[in-house]
């Protein structure tokens, strides 16, 4: 059996001695219940119990360090544990952050959701059945409702998973302002060498971007096959970074911009576009242009990968209250002090609809998008960044789906969406 380790798609489990097996929560789990179905368990149990202490079985869900590297197969306890402590689990770089704070004032209330009002229930069971374990509401920059649970706290921080992908976008913006990165429409191999002579030969920063290469690729969490666990697993090419050893060795099925196709490992690449072309590691440079200026509360980490890099399409932890700064900043256009840290205009093209998918929603560079102006940063097991420039308003939601994915769980969301809308409009009448 191959091993490896990393996040969100973590290779595959690593052979272990007999002798640490039963520290491993993944195995603990599976000797239970072979315990618990066999005809001699009780005499078994009893033998375990004496030999290592009744502390052994109990220890394991408290402790991140223990918890599988596959996240993929997480139970319900290991997601939540271990969406809280991701940096704990797997190997991160810190993004400092400065000596100011960019405050975010109390507003009034969403009293319809507080404790008494008359969309507290709906609240609730929301929060609940979506195991919800951070949300906000920030509306003008103001908090309108906080909430948390599962043991998140203002203290903490949570991961993004894929709503790093948002983030990275917005440093590629950067890099171009900064000089770095001539235009979105240079090839790829001008600041990647490495991808000369694969199927990203003739691929531009745009196409990256909005998805659209035409690179075969499968975002398959639950199959072990897909590229999306393979990436995590597959031996590194001597001397070449992670990712594109791995991207490099993929065929076309499109043509470049032909064709839209969620992808991962292609926001792993703009990373390394924004390392090649700055010369600056992803932590540093986000901490730099963001963390820093605009003033966050917390230090963030970002989870690097075997050729310690950070992996750019997830994985970026951080407090509840900077995922809010951060949404806010983009509804200020990335201004601080003033000035854009993009291109005029970028987040007007960046959030817009790029490429359509279906029913309305859409694709830009690294946002989802939505016909009626609002746009969304989305990561697996429900974390999301919505924004909603008409109402200046920005609702983050920290959760531990069950399910990596699942429509069901979407339209809940988006239905509780726009009962906050139909809330913040009735104050604002």
């Amino acid at each position: 059996m191959r091993s490896s380790s990393g996040p969100h798609g973590s290779g595959l489990l690593p052979n272990r001695q007999i002798s640490s097996v039963i520290q491993d929560l993944h195995i603990q789990k599976q000797v239970m219940r072979a315990l618990l179905t066999s005809p001699i368990k009780a005499t078994v149990w009893l033998v375990i119990m004496v030999t290592l202490g009744p502390s052994v079985f109990a220890q394991g869900i408290s402790d991140p360090a223990l918890l599988p590297k596959y996240s993929f197969d997480w139970t319900q306890e290991e997601i939540e544990l271990g969406f809280l402590h991701y940096d704990e689990v797997f190997k991160g770089r810190e993004v400092p952050r400065g000596d100011k704070v960019h405050k975010l004032p109390q507003g009034e209330p969403l009293r319809a959701f507080c404790e008494g009002g008359e969309k507290e229930r709906e609240f609730n069971d929301f929060l609940t059945e979506q195991k919800v374990a951070g949300l906000l509401i920030l509306q003008d920059g103001m908090i309108r409702l906080e909430h948390y649970d599962l043991g998140y706290s203002r203290e903490g921080r949570w991961t993004s998973q894929s709503v790093a992908k948002s983030v990275t976008s917005t440093l590629v913006g950067a890099a171009i302002k900064d000089g770095y990165i001539n235009s979105v429409d240079d090839y790829l191999t001008d600041y990647i060498p490495d991808l000369k002579g694969s199927a990203y030969e003739k691929v531009s920063i745009r196409h990256l971007l909005t998805m659209t290469t035409g690179v075969k690729w499968n975002e398959n969490y639950g199959d072990p096959n897909s590229d999306i666990v393979r990436f995590y697993a597959e031996p590194v090419d001597p001397g070449v970074d992670e990712t594109v050893s791995y991207m490099r060795r993929l065929p076309a099925q499109a043509e470049p911009g032909e064709r839209w196709f969620y992808n991962t490992g292609e926001t792993h690449l703009l990373g390394v576009l924004v390392r090649s072309a700055t010369g600056q590691n992803l932590s540093d440079y986000l901490s730099k242009k963001i963390w820093v200026p605009y003033g966050m509360e917390k230090k963030a980490s970002w989870i690097v990968g075997r050729t310690d890099q950070e992996l750019a399409g997830c994985c970026l932890q951080m407090a509840l209250r900077d995922f809010a700064r951060f949404g806010h900043f983009v509804l200020e256009g990335g201004r601080i002090d003033g000035e854009s840290i993009v291109p005029e205009g970028w987040f007007q093209t960046a959030t817009r609809t790029q490429v359509p998918i279906w029913g309305g929603w859409g694709y830009g560079y690294q946002w989802w998008t939505f016909a009626d102006g609002t746009f969304q940063a989305l990561g697996i097991h429900g974390q999301m960044i919505h924004i909603d420039p008409a109402r200046s308003l920005v609702v983050v939601i920290n959760s531990a789906w069950p399910e990596a994915d699942s429509n069901i769980r979407h339209a809940a969301v988006s239905a509780f969406l726009k009962t906050i809308e139909k809330e913040v409009d009735k104050n604002t009448l």
